[in-house]
């Protein structure tokens, strides 16, 4: 039904006709080997940039390399990540910045939505939290360098597009209840409004604590089809979900869009939303307290990685 409505409502906005060449830009997805990610890194390929597709799996990422090499007669750089394990993040932003030394565009795209409440990252996190929100939250602190060498080059801000979800109206309270992120009883299912919340506040962060070398939004991509959803009881997929889905290409519209067409003022701490428009978050988004709290608190989480 997604693809259908789409059809009879095409966006404005068409990656492959409205996006400019992207010659010389480099550009790093997080969870580029599916679903969104995998999207956005044929669309910025067919557009002639530089791509580090970053995955947790090495047999994943080169089939989805060479998938798209396929596509678009271009190849991306992959870069192993797990991004629930902190060295692993760490690993990954020293293995980039050893080969580049700018970085334009971060898409910060990998993600995990409802798993078993028993599944936690390798520092005992919520496998949510953890992946969604401190794993990006660190890779983006360790590129800073990169951001901050591509301003001073192209004397343009560089960008990072943060995904976030209309999840995020789901979080509990005032947005953060710190105490259900490690593992133990008070976590619950409302742990993914919480990490969607969560990309929020750091979106809004690095878009204050960096506004003189880059902008940095957060986006919600629509209802998409993707990996994202294979934590979903099928049932409740079947008969509330999976029927309104969009296909998988048009979850990367709004973010690229953000990431190429849009200007930085426009876009730096906004909430995006299909295809291609700014929109409003959730009030609580927007509470600078909370925000200060959560950012406090991963900044002590990452502290000794």
């Amino acid at each position: 039904m997604g693809a259908t409505i789409a059809r009879m409502f095409p966006p404005k906005f068409l990656p492959e006709r409205d996006m400019p060449d992207l010659s010389g830009k480099v550009t790093f997805v997080t969870g580029g080997n599916t679903g969104i990610g995998y999207e956005t890194v044929k669309q910025l390929l067919l557009k002639n940039a530089k791509v580090y597709l970053a995955a947790r799996s090495l047999e994943k990422a080169t089939a989805a390399i060479n998938r798209l090499e396929n596509e678009t007669k271009k190849t991306a750089i992959f870069i192993q990540l797990d991004l629930a394990d902190l060295p692993s993040v760490r690993k990954a932003a020293e293995t980039f910045l050893a080969q580049e030394s700018k970085l334009d565009l971060l898409f910060n795209i990998a993600g995990v939505m409802t798993p078993p409440s028993d599944m936690l990252t390798a520092q005992n996190y919520d496998l949510q939290f953890g992946t969604n929100v401190m794993g990006h939250f660190f890779l983006t602190e360790l590129l800073i360098p990169a951001f901050t060498k591509s301003y001073e080059e192209t004397k343009v801000p560089a960008r990072i597009i943060n995904t976030t979800s209309v999840g995020h109206q789901f979080a509990p309270g005032d947005g953060m209840d710190f105490v259900s992120l490690k593992d133990g009883p008070e976590r619950d299912a409302r742990l993914y409004g919480e990490s969607k919340i969560g990309n929020i506040y750091i979106s809004n962060y690095f878009a204050k604590k960096y506004s003189d070398v880059l902008v940095s939004c957060a986006v919600h991509p629509g209802g998409i089809e993707s990996e994202l959803q294979r934590y979903v009881c099928p049932f409740m997929a079947l008969i509330s979900l999976f029927p309104l889905l969009y296909p998988a290409p048009m979850g990367a519209y709004t973010q690229l869009w953000g990431a190429t067409i849009a200007t930085p003022a426009q876009i730096t701490g906004q909430y995006l939303v299909p295809w291609g428009k700014i929109g409003k978050a959730d009030k609580r988004a927007s509470n600078t307290k909370v925000e200060d709290a959560v950012i406090a608190y991963l900044k002590e989480q990452v502290k000794d990685f």
